[in-house]
């Protein structure tokens, strides 16, 4: 909540499985499968000290990597890990990064590298080993992607399961609760790997399967009302898009009146976008929501800019200054009213869990992949407690999470299945510079793209979609004359936790008929394309 991660609230209801990331494509899904289960798990990078953490985990998953343990400049865990006396499951690479600890020796490369389905055959070696695979097949089809490989056991550890090319593809310690996978539970091509999970954290970390929507919405509202206090206000940056409006609803469920919604109208919304907003949040949620017109501001200030990172930080940071200076309009026009009165102290955002991982950066195993305008983009002062005080009480859910919290909260169905809207808006859909010409000309395209998606019927199988603005002109013939127009490129993606996605599979005559709308209707625009690529490696957003 204010002034510390969002997750802090998680930390203390409910029992937290910590994953320690050493760069892998499949970590965040380790995250996904826990939460699946009921139970709260968090993602951390591999160089966290374990002195700095503020809770005690139940138990501790080393993840795989694209590294090999014995490289000079390869991430390692801090020792301090297995001082911690709680269970530990070591993945691929952080099973090899167990068997390194105790024997540099014990890990090579593999002769044969190793990728894709293989058999996996158990061993039975007594019931504190096999409690791993308790209830589990004998012989199961794994998924396996590892060049590196154990030659020989740790010491006190036995073998539970091999595969032809791994000898080593499950061990166990004798004695204590310590445990290595050569393959990866997390994926979905691996049988029985999110039962195999649930025996690490159930079985023998003691975890409770209490992580639910409706048991998070009771310890949010305790804990926003905790933190706030009886006098304290709140302001919020809305969008209208599901993460604000839940962040939204939540926060009125928790503290009523003294909390204010702010929608900034900063010049590259969609189309109609404010008014929308304005009556789904006010009218429908009973919201007290402001919108703020700052839409010169934003296009002034964003003349010349075409690089994405500058873009994103610009608005983020604008956006605060704005909010600001509306909190202050706030406090002075509720000082007339004695329930509402008190210093607006807080400032709250939709961020997500998502939005923190691909945010975060740290020396080894992984990069930024973009700043979020709601996490890197934020001005210094609030990062550093003056101001405005952060509050975030999303921070530790994803997506389709989000969704079952604003179900709890009795939002209707439509909005909490409403597509993503970027913090940066239609900003981050034009490449380059953009200016009012191209925000036009996006606005108009996209809503044609979303119109006929709703039409089809297509809206709710799509998990995000939009039209996008490419300014380098292409030529085309129109009324057989020569035009010079911009390209507008489509983007639609499914998916369910944001970290992966993949192209929508539109019927060909669906496309042929946006394309036909969009070039026919929207001025200055010559051809449409549809981007088919996925994430990774490309992301969601254009920019």
């Amino acid at each position: 909540m204010a002034g510390e991660p969002g997750e802090a609230m998680a930390h203390s209801a409910f029992d937290t499985i910590l994953v320690l990331d050493f760069g892998s494509q499949y970590t965040h899904l380790i995250t996904r499968r826990l939460r699946e289960l009921n139970i709260f798990s968090e993602m951390l990078p591999c160089t966290q000290k374990l002195s700095e953490l503020k809770f005690t985990p139940k138990g501790i998953i080393l993840s795989g990597g694209p590294y090999s343990v014995y490289e000079d400049g390869s991430p390692h865990v801090d020792p301090a890990v297995f001082d911690m006396n709680v269970p530990i499951l070591g993945i691929c690479y952080g099973m090899q990064e167990l068997a390194y600890r105790l024997n540099p020796e014990n890990v090579v490369a593999g002769t044969h590298r190793e990728y894709g389905h293989a058999m996996l055959k158990a061993r039975s070696i007594d019931d504190h080993v096999d409690r791993l695979f308790e209830g589990l097949e004998d012989s199961m089809r794994v998924w396996m992607s590892h060049g590196d490989k154990l030659v020989k056991l740790p010491d006190g550890f036995h073998t539970i399961a091999s595969s032809d090319n791994s000898e080593y593809a499950a061990i166990g310690h004798a004695t204590k609760p310590i445990y290595g996978l050569q393959f990866h539970p997390e994926v979905t091509h691996t049988q029985n790997g999110t039962a195999l999970l649930r025996n690490f954290a159930v079985g023998i970390c003691g975890c409770k399967q209490e992580w639910t929507m409706q048991k998070f919405l009771e310890e949010a509202i305790s804990q926003i009302r905790h933190t706030v206090g009886d006098k304290g206000q709140v302001l919020a940056a809305v969008s209208g898009g599901v993460d604000s409006t839940v962040a939204a609803k939540l926060m009125k469920e928790a503290i009523g009146d003294r909390f204010w919604a702010v929608l900034v109208n900063n010049g590259v919304m969609r189309l109609n976008e404010c008014d929308q907003v304005k009556k789904d949040l006010s009218e429908a949620l009973g919201i007290n929501l402001t919108v703020v017109d700052a839409s010169e501001q934003f296009l002034e200030g964003l003349k010349g800019v075409t690089d994405p990172e500058k873009k994103r930080k610009f608005i983020g940071g604008k956006f605060i200054d704005v909010f600001e200076e509306e909190a202050l309009k706030i406090e002075k026009a509720a000082e007339s009213d004695p329930a509402k009165a008190g210093k607006i102290e807080f400032f709250m955002q939709g961020t997500l869990y998502p939005d923190v991982i691909e945010s975060l950066s740290f020396k080894g195993p992984s990069a930024t992949i973009k700043t979020h305008h709601n996490v890197g983009g934020l001005p210094a002062r609030m990062m550093n407690g003056q101001g405005l005080k952060l509050i975030e009480p999303l921070r530790s859910l994803y997506k389709d999470e989000v969704r079952e919290l604003g179900r709890a909260l009795g939002i209707r169905e439509e909005l909490v299945m409403r597509h993503p809207f970027p913090g940066p808006g239609i900003a981050v859909r034009i490449l380059g510079e953009v200016t009012p010409e191209r925000v036009e000309i996006a606005r108009q395209a996209d809503h044609i793209f979303i119109s006929e998606i709703r039409k089809a019927g297509l809206y709710d199988q799509i998990s995000q979609a939009y039209a996008a603005v490419d300014p380098s002109r292409a030529v085309g013939v129109m009324g057989d004359k020569r035009v010079y127009g911009y390209i507008i490129i489509l983007r639609a993606v499914t998916t369910t936790d944001y970290m992966t996605a993949e192209a929508f599979n539109f019927p060909w005559d669906f496309l042929q008929r946006v394309m036909n709308r969009i070039v026919n209707e929207v001025h200055g625009v010559c051809r449409v394309v549809y981007d088919v690529t996925s994430k990774p490696p490309g992301t969601i957003e254009l920019e």
